[in-house]
């Protein structure tokens, strides 16, 4: 009984000091060196701590002192608003619902040249709650098809689109790395945005191959999301908040902004390896079902459509022509 006990005192301790040498790595002190000096004395100690293993009670007292100081350092880290942010996400948005209106501060709506040629635009707009028509999902590709970037963009009946993009915000010098996304390297960052920006950025720029799948979310629903994701974006310019490649990331976070607005959802590994989400909602009828899938997600890709409309002000209308929208579900009424 004392060898399991010893043999599951080491499992946990080795765990824990693989997850602290990468969160020290990842956010400890800069330089980097310094991170990992402390990174390799944290090591050296637990490892000395489990070479001695004698007495056990005072082996794991010793154990849980070391990982309380680690977990004492990560919770006094806080996300900020107040770094050195890179240009595209340098202006926090912001979104007030006033009557019918939805007031959006800090729309961005560059013209690019490459990725990083651009001429920076951030714009004011209003939108009217009781025009909107319908919700659509952006699915990007730019590498393993396991894998996409989402992107929700709220439809209006006078023809105007608002794109939000949930992104990592980075500083500038500072590049993206999925692992660093697991251990509070970033803030989390909603790009309000024309899809002339946020679309075509990676259908035109990065060469990404783009999906547009028009959503049957009911009207009721999108309007939900778009009021829950409102808020969420107003909160953010007072208490910042990290992003987590896992639990808050492009698609996990629509998923919590669904639960947020009472909608329950099936769990499924396609909501983590998103790339295969598309086919996770023709399943549950939530995209166009007429067709079979193989068809509905060939008919999907834009890419051609938005290199044809380029920065024609029309992009968001030229990138929708042929697609078949699907008619919208309809909530029972509520019983009385």
């Amino acid at each position: 009984m004392r060898r399991v006990l010893l043999v599951l005192v080491a499992v946990v301790a080795l765990v824990a000091t693989a997850w602290s040498v990468a969160a020290l790595h990842f956010s400890g002190p800069r330089p980097v060196l310094l991170s990992d000096g402390i990174a390799l004395a944290l090591v050296l100690t637990v490892v000395a701590i489990l070479a001695r293993g004698q007495p056990i009670g005072l082996a794991i007292g010793a154990l849980v002192a070391v990982f309380a100081l680690v977990g004492a350092w990560w919770s006094s880290l806080e996300p900020r608003n107040d770094r050195n942010w890179q240009p595209d996400v340098a202006q926090l948005p912001g979104m007030e619902v006033v009557g019918d209106l939805l007031v959006v501060t800090n729309v961005r709506n560059f013209t690019y040249r490459s990725e990083t040629d651009f001429t920076p635009r951030w714009e004011n707009r209003t939108y009217e709650l009781s025009k909107l028509s319908g919700l659509d999902l952006f699915m990007s590709y730019w590498g393993s098809p396991s894998i996409a970037h989402t992107i929700l963009s709220w439809d209006f009946s006078d023809g105007k689109h608002l794109a939000i993009s949930i992104e990592t915000r980075k500083e500038k010098g500072e590049e993206y790395s999925a692992i660093a996304g697991f251990f509070k390297q970033y803030e989390i960052y909603y790009v309000v945005a024309d899809e002339r920006d946020v679309v075509r950025l990676r259908t035109n720029v990065r060469k990404e191959e783009v999906h547009l799948y028009p959503l049957r979310t009911p009207i009721e629903r999108a309007k939900g999301m778009l009021l829950d994701y409102a808020a969420s974006v107003s909160g953010l310019q007072q208490q910042p908040e990290f992003y987590n490649a896992a639990t808050g990331n492009c698609t996990t976070t629509i998923f919590t902004h669904v639960k947020n607005i009472g909608v329950t959802f099936p769990f499924d590994r396609r909501v983590f390896l998103n790339g295969t989400l598309d086919e996770l909602l023709y399943e549950q009828h939530i995209i166009d079902v007429t067709r079979p899938f193989p068809e509905v997600r060939q008919a999907s890709i834009i890419n051609a459509r938005a290199e044809a409309a380029d920065e024609d002000p029309a992009f968001s209308e030229r990138i929708r022509d042929g697609l078949i929208r699907p008619p919208l579900l309809v909530l029972p009424p509520d019983p009385q």
